[in-house]
C-alpha cells in the first residue's frame, strides 16, 4: 500500500505520497508537469500514493519522467527506426522536417496536448495549406505518438481525433475543388499543344498513352520498351522521383502489376515513337524507356556549380526543408536553419543557377507546369518573376506554335483559350475511368486496368472476360477516330508530325470511306 511521508517547506509542513514501484523502487505522486503534488492532509497523500501504486498492478502507469523527452529526439529515433518503401521514408521525412519539428520539436513528447495539436493545425491553415495536406502531416504525427505509447512514454495518443464532437463551424469551406476531366478530343488537343511547347512528339505520345491507359505518372515514366507490347502494356515498374531527385525504380504502387490492353492505334503509336527516336540506355538505371526527358532551355542544366540536392545532401535535411530556407526561414527550426546555411556557404550554392546533366526523364514538377498545365489552360503559371501569362502564339499553322525568344508577346498573333483549366496530368486517369464508365464497362475490367484491388465480397465473384477486354478496345478506338474526325473538322494538318501524320492517314480512309457510300447508293440505283 501507499503511504503519505511529512515533509517541511517554506510555506510550511506539507505531505507527500509515497507509492512502490518494484522491489525497492518507489515513487512519488507528481502532476502533470511533474512536480511534487503536496498534500495538505497526511489522508490525501495516502489516497494519491494507492490511486499511482494500484496504476502499477494494473499494468497502467506510466513514468512521469519518461515523457521529458524533446519530440525532436524522439522523432529521429522514430524515424530512424523505420524499414519502409523509400517513397514513404521520403514523404515520412518531409513531414516532419518541414512541418512538425518545427512547432513541436523542442516540446517534451509527455506535454504535447490535443489543443496543441489544434493550435498547429490552425497556423498550417493560416499559412494556406490545403485541409488534404494538412491531415497527411497529422497523420504521420499520429504514427510518431502512437509508437511513443507502445514505448510507454506517453499513456495516450493526443493525435486521435475525438468522435462526437459535432460538426466543427466552416466545415463545408475546407471541400477541395472537384477534380478535372477531360474528353477524347479535349486529350488530343492537350497532347498537340504539349508537343508543340516541347517541340518534339514525345509529349504528343506520353499525354495520348496516359489518357487511354489510366496509367500512373510514375508508371508512366517508367515504361521500358521491353515493356511496350503489341496490342498491351505490362506495368512491372515505376520511378519514383524521391527528395533528393534522383529517380527511384521500384515496383508499381501497391504492387499493382498488370497487363493493360492497348487498343490498335496506342500500339502503333507508340512503336513508331520508339522506331522514330531509337531510345538508348538511360545512365541513371541502364534501362531502356520509351519516353525521354526535356533537356532545360538555354543550356540552363549544364551550368556548373551546386544544386539545391547537394546542399540538402550536405546538411542532411530534405530539398523542402532547404526550399523553405530559403524563401520562408521563420517556419524553419533555428538549428536546422543554421545547418543549411553553413551547407549553403561551404558549396558556394547561388540559387538560380542549375546544375548537372540533362535530365533522362520527366520531371513531375517540371512537366506539369511547363508542358501539360500551358497545354490545357493556355496560361504559363507564376513564376517569380514573372506573373501568370498567357502562352504566345503565331497564328499559322493551326492551332499556333508557341512563340518563343525575346519579345515573343509582341510577335505573337494571338494566345490559347482553354481547354480544360485545373485539369492536371493525374487527371487524365480520373478521365480514363470516366470514358470506360461512360461506355459501360464492368467495374473489374476498370480495377484491372487502373491496378486498383477491390477486396469486396461481391469483387471476388466478378472475372473479366475477353469479350468484355475486346469491346473496351473497340470503345476505346471508336472515341479516338471520333476524336481524330473533330480534330480534322478544326483543321486537317499540324505542326506535330506524328499527329499531322495520323490525321492524313485518318482523311485518306474517310475518303475511301465516302467513295464506298457512293458507290454503293450508285449501284442501288442502277
Amino acid at each position: 500500500m501507499g503511504f503519505a511521508e511529512k515533509r517541511t517547506g517554506k510555506d510550511g509542513v506539507y505531505y507527500r505520497g509515497r507509492y512502490k514501484i518494484a522491489h525497492g523502487k518507489y515513487g512519488t505522486v507528481t502532476d502533470a508537469t511533474g512536480a511534487t503534488v503536496r498534500y495538505r492532509t497526511k489522508r490525501d497523500a495516502e489516497k494519491g500514493a494507492n490511486d499511482e501504486e494500484s496504476k502499477v498492478r494494473a499494468g497502467t502507469w506510466r513514468d512521469p519522467a519518461s515523457g521529458k523527452i524533446l519530440f525532436a529526439d524522439y522523432a529521429s529515433r522514430w524515424y530512424a527506426a523505420q524499414d519502409l518503401a523509400l517513397s514513404t521514408m521520403e514523404n515520412y521525412k518531409s513531414n516532419l522536417e518541414v512541418h512538425l519539428l518545427p512547432y513541436f520539436g523542442e516540446m517534451e513528447i509527455g506535454a504535447i496536448t490535443a489543443f496543441d495539436i489544434a493550435e498547429w493545425e490552425k497556423e498550417e491553415r493560416a499559412a494556406g495549406y490545403k485541409p488534404a495536406s494538412i491531415k497527411g502531416w497529422r497523420g504521420t504525427l499520429h504514427l510518431v505518438l502512437e509508437d511513443a505509447v507502445d514505448d510507454e512514454l506517453i499513456g495516450s495518443n493526443p493525435a486521435t481525433r475525438r468522435r462526437g464532437r459535432g460538426k466543427r463551424a466552416g466545415r463545408a469551406s475546407e471541400r477541395g475543388p472537384e477534380k478535372v476531366i477531360t474528353d477524347p478530343l479535349g486529350a488530343l488537343l492537350i497532347a498537340e499543344r504539349a508537343a508543340l511547347l516541347s517541340g518534339r512528339d514525345d509529349e504528343f505520345v506520353a499525354v495520348v498513352t496516359k489518357y487511354y491507359t489510366g496509367m500512373r505518372w510514375g508508371e508512366l515514366v517508367g515504361l521500358e520498351t521491353e515493356y511496350a507490347r503489341l496490342g498491351s502494356i505490362q506495368v512491372e515498374h515505376q520511378l519514383y522521383e524521391l527528395d533528393t531527385s534522383e529517380l527511384h525504380r521500384c515496383p508499381p504502387k501497391d504492387d499493382s502489376y498488370r497487363k493493360i490492353d492497348s487498343p490498335a492505334f496506342l500500339s502503333r503509336l507508340i512503336s513508331d515513337h520508339i522506331a522514330r527516336t531509337g531510345p538508348k540506355p538511360c545512365a541513371c538505371h541502364g534501362r531502356t524507356y520509351v519516353f525521354r526527358g526535356l533537356g532545360a532551355a538555354n543550356g540552363a542544366a549544364r551550368r556548373p556549380g551546386a544544386k539545391l540536392v547537394d546542399v540538402a545532401r550536405r546538411a542532411d535535411v530534405s530539398t523542402g526543408t532547404v526550399s523553405n530556407v530559403l524563401n520562408y526561414p521563420d517556419r524553419v527550426a533555428d538549428a536546422t536553419r543554421l545547418q543549411v546555411e553553413k551547407a549553403i556557404a561551404e558549396l558556394g550554392f547561388i540559387r538560380g543557377s542549375g546544375g548537372g546533366e540533362t535530365a533522362a526523364h520527366w520531371r513531375r514538377n517540371g512537366f506539369a507546369t511547363w508542358l501539360f498545365q500551358p497545354a490545357a489552360t493556355g496560361w504559363y503559371p507564376k513564376k517569380a518573376p514573372h506573373d501568370a501569362r498567357p502562352v504566345p502564339v503565331l497564328g499559322e499553322p493551326w492551332p499556333g506554335v508557341p512563340a518563343r525568344g525575346r519579345n515573343a508577346s509582341g510577335r505573337a498573333d494571338s494566345c490559347w483559350v482553354p481547354i480544360a483549366k485545373g485539369l492536371t496530368p493525374h487527371g487524365l486517369r480520373h478521365s480514363h475511368k470516366t470514358l470506360m464508365r461512360s461506355v459501360g464497362t464492368p467495374p473489374p475490367l476498370m480495377d484491372d486496368r487502373l491496378g486498383h484491388l477491390d477486396g469486396s465480397v461481391q469483387a471476388r465473384y466478378d472475372h473479366v472476360t475477353q469479350e468484355m477486354r475486346a469491346r473496351l478496345l473497340d470503345e476505346l478506338t471508336a472515341a479516338w477516330e471520333k476524336a481524330l474526325d473533330a480534330r480534322i473538322a478544326m483543321s486537317p494538318r499540324s505542326p506535330v508530325a506524328a499527329l499531322d501524320e495520323l490525321l492524313r492517314a485518318r482523311a485518306r480512309k474517310l475518303n475511301e470511306l465516302a467513295k464506298d457510300d457512293v458507290r454503293r447508293a450508285t449501284q442501288g440505283l442502277a
